[in-house]
């Protein structure tokens, strides 16, 4: 019995160092940027097998090709309503047909051991029955923002993972992006004192108008949920508080056929306790821009492109006498997809939950929900209902 279970114990604890980097010889001085650790991956059989739920433009360009760079997770699965487009992904990715699945045949993916996440970035009316599916198959949820469409779907939604035992998280890369939370670090230490306004802005080109997005019954509305929820979220996030009121207010070109039932632009303005304030911009037809700019006592703190999946830049002004001081603030930039997925595993394997669960969703959703009812009374609405 000794030596078994000494060889126990020699293999609990190899399965625990399996991830540890390997060690190198030091060959920089202090003088240079150091460099991570060498890429340490769990064995795959190991990782978090995810099932992929709709193969557009997010899926294709962003999440699957993270998911190979992911530590921690591993892609499993594939569901989508396009066979053709679909078997030709399982292809060129390695997954048999029998892991691929179409939206009818969804539920079978409870027979599937392999899958144990269901990551769903299909339009955003289509995530509350998805999320529900798939939690009473069992399996935990990562669910791409907006959460969906009304605070009653959210509801519904942290209801039914609650119900069915499963972790529910919904996908604000933003909280694991570096330049974000050197942000927060600087803000919740009072580097340059009170925080007293904050400026926003998301805005892009678009040139479809059969796009999902400009289809309000699949939306939920038109650049607000898509774009906007960045700058409400992040700010959020930042800030670590929330907002008391808001006023907005919306336009869309009369006659364009890109926003027959969604807006062009929304501005709002979100009210916090103590007199903050933060302004913020989402439009559809504007050249990119991604912007978030921090007024505080001594101070301001800018990051350009901000919302942007990559390049993000992060500078500084500060006084200090006769002299400003500007910094600009290097950081490495680790996938963020891959980053907010292997979270969401560590999670699983460590059985805690994760750090924007569905109830995050949900209070973006009440916010919103007060930024269209200004947009449309003309008038401030206070936020009153946190209730879950």
């Amino acid at each position: 019995m000794v030596v078994i279970n000494d060889k126990n114990t020699a293999a609990m604890d190899k399965a625990k160092n399996t991830n540890k980097p390997v060690k190198l010889e030091k060959w920089k001085s202090s003088a240079d940027k150091s460099t991570p650790p060498p890429f340490s991956p769990l064995p795959e059989n190991e990782r978090i097998g995810y099932a992929v739920v709709g193969l557009g433009h997010l899926a294709l360009e962003e999440v699957i090709p993270a998911l190979f760079n992911c530590k921690f997770s591993r892609l499993a699965a594939l569901v989508s309503g396009d066979n053709k487009k679909m078997e030709k992904v399982a292809l060129q990715y390695g997954i048999s047909p029998s892991c691929c699945y179409t939206y009818e045949c969804f539920d079978e993916l409870r027979d599937n051991p392999d899958v144990k996440v269901i990551y769903i970035i299909l339009p955003n009316s289509m995530h509350m029955e998805f999320t529900i599916r798939g939690a009473r198959a069992g399996k935990h949820i990562l669910c791409e923002k907006p959460m969906a469409n009304s605070s009653t779907e959210c509801r519904k939604m942290i209801t039914a993972c609650n119900k069915a035992k499963v972790k529910l998280m919904i996908a604000y890369r933003m909280h694991f992006q570096p330049h974000t939370l050197k942000l927060k670090e600087m803000v919740s230490k009072n580097r340059f004192g009170e925080v007293r306004y904050i400026e926003a802005a998301n805005g892009q080109s678009s040139a479809n108008p059969e796009h999902w997005r400009h289809q309000a019954k699949l939306a939920g509305g038109g650049a607000l949920p898509d774009i906007g929820i960045y700058c409400l979220n992040t700010i959020r996030f930042i800030l670590q508080k929330e907002p008391t009121e808001v006023f907005a207010y919306q336009y869309s070109t009369p006659e364009d056929p890109l926003f027959k039932d969604t807006e062009e632009l929304i501005s709002w303005q979100m009210k916090f306790r103590e007199g903050l304030i933060a302004s913020c911009m989402a439009h559809y037809k504007v050249r990119e821009i991604k912007t978030l700019r921090i007024h505080a006592e001594r101070g301001w703190m800018f990051m350009d492109r901000a919302f942007a999946y990559k390049g993000q830049q992060l500078s500084t002004s500060r006084a200090d006498g006769e002299e400003e001081i500007e910094e600009k603030i290097s950081l490495s930039e680790p996938n963020q997809f891959a980053a907010e997925m292997d979270h969401f595993s560590q999670c699983i394997l460590t059985k805690r939950a994760p750090n924007t669960p569905g109830e995050e969703g949900l209070r973006d959703q009440i916010i919103m929900e007060a930024i269209y009812k200004s947009a449309n009374t003309g008038k401030p609405v206070r936020i009153k209902d946190y209730k879950y």
